[in-house]
């Protein structure tokens, strides 16, 4: 069974890591404390669950989740993530992260910085334009007619091949936007990002399938 390892397991690591458990993956649950602090967590995903430092759980992980603040992804480790899928959900908020000059100037992208960081991993974007709790209520089985759809965005076929089999199986479909430089089209603040699935308004979430999905990722380019 595949195992999903997250570094960072707070809102968006920590509603994916119960979807990932229902839906049958074990996971390892890190933070950047120790592991103990995770142990209610844990107990609650139960059996499937267990927690680990950053290292083991990026070393266990098949797949790797990385939910962090993005001023800390320095703090990723690099060497057990060479040759992985690295699901990147982070998102650049100056008044939490501080001033990052080449995101300022939009000269690179927060998923860019994560890929010169983590050498040889392979990053794929994804999970970052989601509000936690419409991520929670909205996974459908698939073929409902309210199935909702997340955009993704890598350089790596193969990574993103696994990215979307992880993403299938916790209730959603797929759009591929392109390479890692197509994630600017649902990074924070273009039409992609919250609004299509209700955001903190609506907390129950509205379903966004594919083509309300690719209509706001059209829109983004304009």
């Amino acid at each position: 069974m595949t195992t999903v390892g997250f570094i960072g397991a707070g809102r968006i690591g920590g509603t994916l890591a119960r979807l990932a458990v229902e839906a049958g993956y074990n996971v390892v649950l890190s933070n950047s404390r120790t592991p103990k602090t995770l142990n209610d967590q844990v107990a609650a995903l139960g059996e499937k669950a267990r927690a680990g430092t950053p290292t083991e759980a990026a070393t266990a992980g098949d797949i790797v989740v990385v939910s962090i603040p993005l001023r800390a992804y320095p703090t990723v480790p690099v060497e057990p993530l060479i040759g992985k899928p690295v699901l990147d959900t982070c998102n650049y908020y100056p008044q939490r992260d501080g001033q990052i000059a080449v995101l300022d100037t939009d000269s690179t992208t927060s998923s860019h910085l994560m890929a010169k960081h983590l050498i040889g991993a392979h990053v794929v974007k994804a999970f970052n334009n989601i509000y936690f709790k419409n991520l929670a209520s909205l996974p459908r089985p698939a073929g409902a007619p309210d199935r909702s759809a997340l955009p993704i965005a890598g350089d790596d076929e193969s990574a993103k091949a696994a990215a979307t089999t992880f993403i299938n199986a916790i209730g959603y479909d797929v759009v591929d936007a392109g390479p890692l430089e197509a994630g600017r089209m649902f990074q924070v603040g273009t039409p992609a990002y919250v609004a299509p699935y209700g955001g903190p308004d609506n907390e129950a979430g509205t379903p966004a399938g594919t083509d309300t999905i690719r209509a706001a990722l059209q829109a983004a380019k304009q």
